[in-house]
């Protein structure tokens, strides 16, 4: 099971900078699966990229990105 979270609520900001200068979904998922995740499910959601992947050793987690960097602003 997921646990459901804001990246608002975890304190975190992801960008303010206007849409039209983020990278595609398929680019943040990347940049994920560069860090040595597997991703499941990803979307943009709140001016952050929200990807829901397992780590190297299986466990689910939840990365929010910086959708204009790909850059990991927090993770649970």
């Amino acid at each position: 099971i997921w646990t459901t979270a804001q990246a608002g609520s975890l304190g975190r900001h992801c960008t303010s900078a206007p849409e039209s200068t983020w990278l595609s979904l398929s680019a943040l998922k990347a940049k994920a699966e560069a860090l040595g995740y597997k991703v499941e499910k990803a979307k943009v959601k709140a001016a952050c990229g929200e990807i829901y992947a397992r780590d190297g050793n299986g466990a689910r987690t939840e990365l929010f990105l910086d959708p204009t960097s790909g850059a990991v602003v927090a993770k649970q």
